[in-house]
């Protein structure tokens, strides 16, 4: 990968990346302690855009507070499923494992970081986070729940064949949208790790970009506020495409201009 801009000139603004259970995972030896991790691929890919990152670990609400009021963006990663609880669903059979204390940490974040305009960017599971922190609701497994939906859920694992970098299928950028400044008009061909996917959009929330069975995949705020969420993996994408380098490097900018606005 390459290297950060080290450019003396340049604020390297501070970007909060929730981490996760490692136990979520599964398997996972018993007898490793609990431990929260993440995966380096998106420290690196924003260290090298610009940021100084900050991998919050799940703790109690008044020190997340302590964490939330020293940054000036949230990275919302991929990983584990979304406990249905959190909008109010049951669980369906499809429903993979969990991470509870994972949704209530990057709930609070996102909670706080719309409220107050904090830049925040969300890939995959990220995006659906940002969905339920704005009152949304998710399909639990497209495949199951969703008529007409394709195939999403080229995971890299399992004997599947694929890579992280498979492109699966296009997404229909809407014009004029903050994605469209990214990826410009029409169709940007995207790797694809789901299966479950935007059911209800949450207040204050817009479609940018759909898939080819009008699922939703790409969100932004409606009030100005820099928000960018896709789901499918940018991170995975970034060594040969440089509308993916584009999406983190935007972010950063508008982390930094946070920063200037926040220390002045």
């Amino acid at each position: 990968m390459p290297q950060p801009d080290s450019t003396a000139e340049r604020p390297r603004p501070i970007v909060a990346i929730p981490t996760q259970t490692l136990q979520s995972l599964g398997g996972v030896s018993a007898d490793i302690p609990a431990s929260w991790v993440m995966s380096q691929r998106y420290v690196q890919t924003l260290v090298i855009a610009g940021a100084l990152p900050w991998l919050v670990p799940l703790v109690d609400d008044t020190t997340l507070r302590g964490i939330y009021e020293s940054i000036d963006g949230l990275f919302l990663p991929g990983g584990a499923d979304i406990d249905p609880a959190s909008y109010g669903r049951g669980p369906h059979p499809l429903c993979d494992k969990t991470d509870p204390e994972r949704d209530r940490v990057e709930l609070r974040l996102a909670q706080w970081a719309l409220a107050d305009g904090i830049p925040v960017l969300g890939v995959c599971r990220g995006m659906q986070l940002i969905n339920v922190a704005a009152g949304g609701t998710l399909y639990q497994d497209l495949a199951e729940q969703r008529s007409g939906s394709i195939k999403h859920d080229y995971f890299p694992f399992g004997g599947s064949g694929h890579t992280r970098d498979y492109l699966a299928h296009d997404v229909t950028i809407s014009a004029g949208s903050h994605a469209a400044r990214v990826f410009g008009d029409g169709c940007v061909r995207v790797n694809s790790m789901h299966h479950q996917g935007v059911k209800d959009v949450g207040s204050g929330l817009v479609v940018s970009g759909v898939a080819p069975d009008g699922l939703p995949e790409a969100l932004e705020r409606d009030n100005g506020h820099y928000l960018l969420a896709v789901q499918w993996h940018p991170e995975a994408l970034t060594d040969g495409d440089e509308r993916s380098r584009r999406l983190f490097s935007e972010f950063i900018s508008a982390a930094r201009e946070f920063r200037s606005r926040r220390i002045a």
